[in-house]
């Protein structure tokens, strides 16, 4: 009986100490998550918005202000000798007198830098917030004025200057609106976007599947714009609901083509800066059972490239179109019997001689130039490994950069071709730097600011010069969060490989 007793009062002291145990947990793992998704305790801060100005002799990044409280000052710094001038300060980024300063989410220059355009009081439209207010400063006269007219506030998309710098283009209600900037006239240079009707933006399957957002483009002569519309019409309606933003579950509805079902129609079309009438490209095939995956001017104001995908995606073809007429001529296709990826970005190279363009039609995903001229394609990038992403061309036209990782594919690293297709590509990161590699290379191919993070980690952005990639100065150093993460990683973490048959080992 003593026994029993005695094993009853075990067993009761160890529940105790099991529910104690895993209260505890249950406690640290709130504090955990808390700490995570509400106060942002291990969010890292990121350096820049940076922009790069004459080639890369100078950048301009927001900081923190040290006369405005709550405000944000866009400093300059010479690339070389990292002298910092501030060039607009918090002071004069005030909506009104005695108005909290503004909070710069983006910005960007005019053409010749007097002017500046500021996005600021954001919202999230999907996935990113692509919905705000847009403001310009004229630096010479430090005169500020919001655009948009009487536009609701946070109703203005992806505003930004005509390359002479005299208006301003943006999306409102699914229409393209031009400002001048001198008179502050607004003209609907469309006038038919509706629910189902997109001027200028996309749908939400583009969005997602084609990471394509901004849908219009300004000529190099300012006098046009180019733009994507998406007839949504028809398409079905797909409902989600969250059962955790509010108080009762929330219902949102958005057209979503399941497979096998009615897709948007797509088109592009061109129409002049003081509006009037579109002339549309004459794109072959189905509009619903194609995808314009991307689209630029071809390095002038009288022709389009576009890269134009069939819904099967297993055709990806590079087209031109000439502006005035429509007419259009194929320039490329890239094939294959299962699936071809889209390119990202189509970036001229030689002054609009060659376009830079992604394969993987010899096995491996590859770089090639193609030219202007006949549509033949030269390989860039004569090595056994895949190019992750593209980084960019130098404006000297002799360097493409990108990330790749031959022999290592858990990781990412800066490598380099030369643009005519000689030699070998050549790794720039230093090989006694493992981990993730990112960088915003000036156009010169001089400099960089390079974010470097590991597993355990949190990223480090500094100043590089190229090629030799030497560290100039930390641009962020994230020390706060590097020593948190410290004290909670009890041993580094360690990466190992598993053979599973044939040969093949996975990370």
């Amino acid at each position: 009986m003593i026994k029993k007793k005695r094993s009853a009062r075990y067993l009761v002291c160890i529940g105790w100490i099991l529910i104690c145990a895993c209260s505890l947990q249950a406690q640290q793992l709130s504090a955990t998550l808390n700490a995570i998704f509400n106060q942002h305790e291990f969010e890292a801060k990121r350096f820049g918005p940076a922009r790069w100005i004459d080639q890369g002799a100078r950048y301009t990044t927001v900081e923190p202000s040290a006369s405005v409280s709550g405000g944000q000052d866009i400093v300059e710094y010479e690339t070389a000798s990292g002298n910092r001038t501030i060039l607009v300060s918090a002071a004069k980024l005030l909506p009104t007198p005695g108005a909290p300063p503004m909070k710069i989410d983006d910005y960007a220059w005019s053409s010749d830098n007097k002017q500046l355009l500021i996005f600021t009081n954001t919202k999230k439209v999907w996935r990113l917030n692509t919905r705000g207010d847009y403001w310009v400063l004229d630096l010479a006269s430090g005169h500020l004025k919001k655009l948009g007219g009487d536009a609701l506030e946070s109703s203005l998309m992806f505003a930004k200057f005509s390359p002479d710098g005299k208006s301003v283009a943006f999306v409102r209600a699914n229409n393209i609106y031009v400002q001048d900037l001198t008179t502050d006239r607004i003209r609907a240079v469309t006038q038919d976007g509706s629910a189902t009707l997109i001027n200028g933006t996309t749908d939400w399957v583009s969005e997602e599947e084609l990471s394509l957002r901004d849908a219009f483009r300004w000529s190099p002569d300012s006098r046009s714009i180019a733009y994507w519309q998406f007839d949504t019409s028809g398409v079905g309606q797909y409902s989600l609901i969250n059962d955790t933003k509010e108080e009762y579950p929330v219902v949102t509805t958005y057209g979503y083509p399941q497979p096998g079902t009615t897709n948007s129609a797509v088109r592009v079309g061109v129409v002049a800066a003081q509006g009037g009438p579109t002339k549309w490209v004459q794109l072959p095939g189905d509009p619903r059972n194609h995808y314009v995956a991307r689209m630029e001017w071809a390095k002038s104001s009288d022709e389009l490239v576009l890269e134009y995908l069939n819904r099967l995606q297993n055709t990806n073809q590079v087209l031109t179109a000439v502006a005035q007429t429509g007419a259009v001529r194929t320039l490329f296709e890239d094939k294959d019997s299962a699936w071809v990826d889209y390119n990202r970005s189509l970036d001229w190279v030689a002054g609009g001689k060659g376009l830079l363009f992604l394969s993987e039609s010899d096995g491996w995903r590859h770089a090639y130039v193609i030219s202007h001229a006949d549509g033949k394609a030269r390989l860039i990038t004569n090595f056994s490994g895949d190019v992750i992403s593209e980084v960019g061309a130098d404006s000297t036209d002799q360097w493409f950069y990108f990330i790749a990782s031959p022999n290592d594919p858990i990781r990412r690293y800066l490598y380099r071709s030369r643009l005519d297709g000689s030699g070998s590509p050549q790794r720039l990161t230093p090989t006694d730097e493992p981990g993730t590699h990112a960088y915003d290379i000036s156009p010169n191919g001089k400099w960089a600011f390079h974010t470097h993070s590991t597993f355990d980690g949190p990223p480090l952005t500094e100043l590089v010069s190229l090629p030799d990639h030497k560290g100039i100065r930390v641009l962020e150093a994230n020390d706060v969060l590097a020593q948190k993460t410290r004290e909670l990683i009890a041993s580094p973490t360690e990466f190992f490989q598993v053979a599973v048959g044939n040969g093949v080992k996975l990370d």
